[in-house]
């Protein structure tokens, strides 16, 4: 043994993470009085606890001046290495409780609902194997609808989509504070029926189909439909509009009209037996968008969700399967 109670060999001071907090409170305040105060203790106690680091370490922490205390050497360079070694164990609190937000987060999702059947579900499935504490709440709306929740703080993530050329497209100017990852892009399909004298045509112009009746779907399709057809020369002649895709397919399989729905719609969509699915030219995509607040830091729950989502590939969706 050592003169200071040590085992031989042994060079490593027994300091313990109280000492440090008293140590590092009587160098703030200059006194024992000051450091039971800050630390919450008795001043006997703080005084104990003293006695006892100073008979573990050999040597004195303070020295008494009538009734003021001040530190000694030992005591100074324990003061001086508290604040990091302190810090560093917030530090690891704070991640370790973050291991604990993720285990037990919650996300509120909100996205439109051609990826209610498609990228939703694959999202909800990778989360429940990777994070299985995690708790997701899903609402559909559409891209304004779901900007507008996003703002006023009634979700914390939103999918969306734009077209090209749009000029109502919600992710312009009125985006302002908003984090926008494009995730894919989502190519527009013609939907023919299977007896239309262009169904074997691999590629279809849409020009040739001036004549035809249209079935459009959401608001913001249908005006991606007239716009397009506008740049190709004519009008469409929309006599059906419903948003939801597995009806505009049964009508355009019973003959009631072509349409052009996005290949994400048609991931999980059986195709009638009335119906073909062609590439239209000019050839036109649509940008699906994840969205978060920009200033807000992300809690490890949205971390996990939007990473996830971030890894996505549109091209997993293929005609007629996810």
């Amino acid at each position: 043994m050592t003169s200071t109670g040590r085992p031989r060999g042994d060079s490593t001071p027994d300091i313990d993470l109280q000492s440090l907090r008293i140590v590092r409170a009587i160098a703030e305040t200059g006194s024992i009085t000051g450091a039971s105060r800050l630390l919450g203790y008795s001043q006997p106690a703080i005084s104990q606890h003293l006695q006892r680091a100073e008979s573990r370490l050999g040597m004195p922490l303070i020295m008494r001046l009538g009734r003021t205390v001040k530190l000694t050497e030992a005591g100074q360079i324990l003061s001086r290495h508290s604040t990091t070694v302190l810090a560093a164990l917030q530090d690891a609190a704070k991640e370790i409780d973050g291991l604990a937000d993720l285990r037990a987060g919650r996300v509120r999702l909100v996205a439109f609902p051609s990826a209610s059947s498609t990228l939703v579900p694959r999202l909800l499935s990778t989360l429940r194997e990777t994070r299985p504490g995690l708790s997701v709440q899903y609402l559909e709306a559409e891209p304004p609808e779901a900007l507008a929740m996003l703002r006023r703080g009634d979700c914390d993530l939103a999918f969306t989509f734009s077209y090209p050329g749009d000029p109502d497209d919600p992710h312009g100017d009125s985006a302002a504070g908003l984090g926008i990852t494009n995730l894919f892009t989502d190519p527009m399909m013609l939907i023919l029926p299977s007896d239309h004298p262009l169904a074997d045509e691999e590629v279809v112009d849409l020009s040739d189909l001036e004549d035809d009746t249209w079935i459009a779907g959401c608001p913001r399709c249908r005006g991606h439909l007239l716009s397009l057809c506008e740049n190709v020369g004519f009008a469409p002649t929309i006599s059906y509009e419903t948003d939801n895709f597995v009806a505009v397919l049964g009508m355009v399989a019973s003959g009631l009209g072509v349409a052009l729905l996005p290949r994400l719609a048609l991931g999980t969509a059986a195709v009638p037996s009335g119906a073909v699915v062609r590439r239209a030219t000019p050839h036109s995509d649509r940008t699906i968008h994840m969205l978060t607040l920009a200033d807000s830091p992300p809690t490890p729950a949205l971390f996990a969700i939007a990473s996830a989502a971030a890894r996505i590939d549109g091209s997993a969706w293929r005609l007629g399967r996810a």
